[in-house]
This record gives C-alpha cells, sequence and structure tokens, in this order.
C-alpha cells in the first residue's frame, strides 16, 4: 500500500512536467500532416483526449545551430542519392522498384492512383542523427493523363492562383524576384486544428529542363516565420529560428517526366520540425507512418486536378 501511494505521489510531477509541450507536439503533427484526410477512429480519439487532458500553452523553442546544421547534413546526403539516381536512370521514385513491382506501380498509376511512401536519408549506410529535431521525409508520384510536359510547366509556374488551388494551406502566394528559369517566392501557409497556425514563407525555387521530355524542380526554403496573433489588429511575426517549432525548413524536390500519354509528377519533400518528446512516441510514430500518406496524396490529387482544369481552360 505504501509503495502505491508513492507511485500515485509521483504522477502529478510527471503530468506537470510534460503537460506543457503536449498540445505543441500535436499541432505540429496536425500542421505538418493535417487530420482533414481520413484517420482511423483510435487515432481520433487518442488524439482528442491527450489534447483534452494536457492542453496548455505552447512554449517557444529556439533553433540550434547544431539542428540546422544536422538537417544541411541530411540534405546534402539526399541530393547525393537524388544525383545517383539521375545518373542511373532511376528519373522516378517508382523506377528503383524490382521490375515487377515497378510494372505494378506503373500501371496503378495510369489508372489514377497515387504512389506514396516514407524515405529516410542514411550516411554510410547509417542513419543521421538530428539533434533538437525530427525530420519529415516523404516521396508521391501522379499521372496527369493527356497533358504536355509544357504545359504541367506552365500552371506549376502560375504561383499567382495558387491560393484557389491550394486553399485553405495556402492564403498567399506571389513571385518576388524571377530571372530566368529561377524565381524567388513568397507564400503564406495556413492550418487550423488544434490552434491555428501561420506561417510566412520564402522559397528559391529553381527549374532546370534537360531535355523535351524531363524536367526538375528544386525548391528551398530561406525564410520561414511563425504570424502569432493572424487575422487579429495585434497580428506580428515571431522571431525567425525562436517560435514553436511547428516547421522550422521546408525543402521539395519535383521531378516531372512525360511519358504513356501524360506527364509524371514526383514530390519529394523534406521537412525540419522541433522532436517530439519520447513520451508522446506511442502515439506519434504510428501516426507519423499514416497521416502523411493520405495529405501527400491530397496534395497531388489537387495538383492533377489543377493541371487538368488549366488545359481544358486553355482549350
Amino acid at each position: 500500500m505504501a509503495q502505491r501511494r508513492r507511485r500515485s505521489q509521483l504522477r502529478p510531477k510527471m503530468y506537470t512536467r510534460h503537460r506543457r509541450h503536449a498540445t505543441m507536439e500535436i499541432t505540429i503533427l496536425m500542421w505538418q500532416f493535417s487530420v482533414r484526410s481520413q484517420i482511423k477512429g483510435m487515432a481520433i480519439v487518442a488524439l482528442a483526449v491527450l489534447a483534452g487532458l494536457l492542453a496548455a500553452p505552447a512554449r517557444a523553442v529556439e533553433l540550434k545551430p547544431d539542428t540546422a546544421a544536422a538537417f544541411n547534413q541530411y540534405i546534402r546526403a539526399t541530393e547525393a542519392r537524388i544525383a545517383l539516381d539521375l545518373r542511373d536512370g532511376r528519373f522516378l521514385a517508382v523506377d528503383a522498384l524490382p521490375e515487377r513491382e515497378r510494372r505494378e506501380a506503373y500501371a496503378q498509376l495510369r489508372q489514377g492512383q497515387i504512389y506514396v511512401r516514407h524515405l529516410r536519408a542514411e550516411e554510410d549506410e547509417k542513419p543521421i542523427y538530428i539533434p533538437e529535431g525530427l525530420i519529415h521525409h516523404w516521396v508521391g508520384v501522379v499521372f496527369i493523363p493527356g497533358v504536355t510536359l509544357a504545359q504541367v510547366m506552365a500552371e506549376l509556374q502560375d504561383y499567382a492562383d495558387q491560393p484557389d488551388k491550394y486553399k485553405p494551406t495556402v492564403r498567399k502566394a506571389k513571385v518576388l524576384e524571377h530571372d530566368g528559369n529561377e524565381f524567388k517566392t513568397y507564400r503564406q501557409l495556413y492550418r487550423k486544428q488544434i490552434v491555428t497556425i501561420v506561417i510566412n514563407a520564402d522559397f528559391d525555387d529553381v527549374y532546370e529542363i534537360p531535355d523535351a521530355s524531363h524536367a526538375t524542380i528544386r525548391s528551398y526554403s530561406t525564410r520561414i516565420a511563425e504570424v502569432a496573433h493572424p487575422d487579429r489588429p495585434n497580428e506580428r511575426e515571431l522571431p525567425v529560428g525562436n517560435d514553436h517549432g511547428y516547421v522550422w525548413r521546408f525543402y521539395n524536390y519535383s521531378h516531372i517526366e512525360e511519358k504513356d500519354g501524360g506527364v509524371y509528377e514526383q514530390v519529394e519533400s523534406i521537412v525540419l520540425s522541433r522532436r517530439v518528446p519520447a513520451v508522446f512516441a506511442w502515439l506519434v510514430n504510428p501516426l507519423m507512418e499514416s497521416i502523411p500518406r493520405d495529405v501527400l496524396t491530397q496534395l497531388l490529387n489537387q495538383t492533377r486536378e489543377a493541371v487538368l482544369d488549366w488545359k481544358s481552360r486553355q482549350m
């Protein structure tokens, strides 16, 4: 009995220590992966209960130099793998599959399905540790029938209309500078789940068209600032790198290939956020494996719809 009483006395301390992190950590998941798509019932219940029990103001965290350096290392490893894939003829992620799986994947893509999988960069065959940070790395491929590479590229460079095509996530979008195939762009991104999250993000987008049937886009975030009190008179940006850590870096690599009577578009996305404490790993890990698949599928579906709509308006 005495031992049970001592254990019960420890629980409030553990609860106090972690409750301040809970809402913020769940919100990271909601922002990056969005629960607009269908999540299985047990995950919804777990999130609702945890949010209700542990709701508390999230505290700001600082992006540490070691975290940023490790992210840069991760990017170098990823780009080295991408360069090797391109050299060896693996332009799309499905090209790296065994022959039978590759044929099946292409057939499913042409039938309208979307290919999505989780990735993890390695260096010397070892995982790259990100101190105080978490990497979210996914790739997805969609097939857009009856269009050309030129039509897809024209649509992807139509930044001004992105708020209409990708709402409500993209609230604002514009080109800041344009020089040939290089674009400096701005987007304001929005998500409302447990709390409202708005970020202002600048990107460097570089388009390359090596031949008539292939193109690549490399998009690096150059500035990400979280917006406090959005849509209120006291709206302001939080200091860059000293916020709630929802999104610290946001890199995308797109591969576009025209063949099979249409265009395949691949998006490989790498996001850096603050690390989720181990106390929530039992809940976070399953969600990390399921939610991004639905969200990336939605994004690629929106892109396909936008391109086909653009084509219809040009006819």
